[in-house]
């Protein structure tokens, strides 16, 4: 079976800075994958070159075997339906309330009667555990439950693939967990894949099934949560031991400190 997302020789650039070169990946069907790597090494730029928000300079990147920086306007609607997406602190429509939000989809791609979507919604929001909460305005909530509503959001039209784009920043450990667990019990229930871009690594180790590593535009390391638990790899050992020393260096390049005294320069 074909992988579900391709990437091959991708590389992307904004402006004169390159982010990405020659990136090659296969993200099966049925799997949850971890993007992972340090702040600018392009790991945002991949899940909007798979959404089709970016094109690609050089490569291919293809999603359910269609080459997505070929699909015309129509074709492009027709496939963001089949994907959920996830954004960074939830991104709910503030002036909406939780049933909404989960509504908004349903109500935009679609043309199911007011009863039929209710009850999706109802199903979505109980799957989870929020489904007291769907009165309540973006506002009242706590960090954790609004990208739980997020979640029902995604997965509102039961995607194909979903991508997430940090999901665990700025939650407490207990919120942290029940994300984590959600997300790998949600893909598994739909059948769906998942894109996680996480920095989080403990608790991506624990519900994802393959890791992709990128560093400076490239992948660097590619397995399974154990492998990668495991690697002697500086970089993957760096990251996931988040040990100070290694090949992300503590100063950023500078000449030699004495120079630097001597000559009294700013």
């Amino acid at each position: 079976m074909s992988p579900l997302v391709e990437l091959t020789d991708v590389a992307f650039a904004y402006g004169e800075r390159p982010v990405l070169s020659g990136i090659n990946m296969a993200i099966p069907r049925g799997k949850v994958v971890a993007i992972m790597g340090g702040s600018g090494s392009g790991k945002t730029t991949l899940l909007r070159l798979i959404g089709g928000q970016l094109r690609p300079q050089a490569g291919q990147v293809k999603v359910a075997d269609r080459v997505v920086s070929e699909l015309r306007s129509g074709d492009l609607y027709r496939f963001r339906r089949r994907l959920g997406m996830l954004l960074q602190f939830g991104a709910l429509f503030t002036d909406l309330s939780v049933f909404d939000n989960v509504a908004f989809p349903l109500r935009e791609h679609t043309r199911l009667p007011e009863s039929l979507i209710r009850d999706l919604v109802l199903m979505k929001l109980h799957a989870v555990g929020l489904r007291g909460a769907r009165q309540l305005m973006p506002a009242e909530l706590s960090g954790g439950m609004a990208r739980r509503v997020a979640l029902a959001r995604a997965v509102a039209l039961d995607p194909m693939l979903i991508l997430y784009d940090e999901p665990f920043t700025g939650l407490d450990p207990i919120s942290l967990a029940v994300i984590g667990n959600l997300i790998r019990r949600l893909n598994d229930a739909l059948g769906a894949t998942s894109i996680v871009v996480t920095h989080d690594v403990h608790e991506s180790l624990a519900i994802v099934d393959d890791i992709y590593f990128v560093s400076e535009g490239r992948v660097v390391a590619h397995g399974t949560a154990a492998q990668m638990s495991d690697s002697a790899l500086p970089f993957v050992r760096q990251f996931v031991h988040g040990e100070m020393d290694g090949p992300v260096p503590f100063q950023y390049a500078a000449p030699p400190y004495g120079e630097d005294l001597r000559l009294g320069r700013p």
